[in-house]
């Protein structure tokens, strides 16, 4: 009965092709990078409080105050001595031995590991790599505002887009930027317009949209300052006005005298006991 069951694990193993071979190596060594960067790096573990005693260096003094005497001639702050940090350790997994060879998009020679497929999983060896020209980089804003694309189509588009995250050189305490493959970028472009002539004419529309709204702002900028500049010229006239009277009427009908402004037009009516 066991020669049957070792019969038929042989019969398994010898019908498996170099691709399944390959694919299980493969993930073979990522679970073992995910293992490696777990117990490499751990910074929210809570570890048991070390005595300060055991991390003075060997023959120095601590004296009141915080400070520690090296016995080398230098005084030293506590904190800074004790003061330890946290590096993680990460290793990329090794080449994939013995698995299925890729073939190079540029030359056509096989290959069996490269930087551009083990960073954006795209099939070119080391020696057709042109980091200037052709596989240059594109960060996500220039990719969005050159190709007008959205970041749905840049992260939930199948197939998702592979990217590095790198610090950013004009400023680290800002946010991280992500480096795309530019020419995946064209491809996820023509993806989504179709055509070069259908990107173009959404880019004309833009920039006419921009051109519009540009100078609405302007139209209103320029009718706020008329009218400031109307209002600041108009002064009104605050002194009490003073009718000037012509010569005296009398109506018999009514009995009642009358005298009109010459200015104005105001016409005062009396009467006389």
């Amino acid at each position: 009965m066991s020669q049957d069951s070792s019969s038929s694990d042989c019969s398994v193993e010898t019908a498996l092709t170099d691709a399944q071979r390959a694919k299980i190596e493969r993930n073979r060594q990522r679970a073992l990078m995910i293992r490696q960067t777990k117990h490499s790096y751990q910074p929210y573990t809570k570890k048991k409080p070390e005595k300060k005693q055991d991390k003075i260096p060997d023959g120095a003094i601590r004296l009141p105050g915080g400070l520690i005497d090296t016995n080398s001639g230098f005084l030293i702050d506590e904190e800074e001595a004790l003061q330890e940090e946290e590096v993680a350790v990460v290793q990329d997994p090794g080449p994939i031995l013995g698995g299925e060879m890729l073939r190079c998009l540029e030359c056509g020679n096989d290959f069996q590991d490269s930087t551009l497929y083990k960073q954006f999983d795209h099939p070119v060896c080391d020696d057709c790599r042109d980091n200037e020209n052709k596989h240059n980089l594109i960060t996500k804003t220039e990719a969005k505002q050159e190709f007008l694309l959205k970041d749905a189509d840049l992260d939930r588009r199948e197939p998702t887009l592979r990217f590095l995250v790198r610090k950013n050189p004009h400023n680290p305490r800002w946010g991280d930027m992500k480096l795309y493959l530019r020419l995946q970028i064209e491809k996820r472009a023509m993806d989504v317009w179709e055509t070069q002539e259908e990107l173009e004419a959404a880019k004309e529309k833009r920039v006419e949209n921009r051109e519009k709204t540009k100078m609405k702002k302007f139209d209103k900028n320029v009718k706020a300052l008329r009218k400031a500049v109307r209002s600041s010229l108009w002064t009104k006239d605050l002194s009490a006005h003073k009718h000037e009277y012509g010569t005296e009427t009398y109506d018999e009908d009514r009995d009642i005298y009358s005298k009109k402004c010459t200015t104005c037009d105001h016409v005062h009516e009396y009467e006389k006991m």
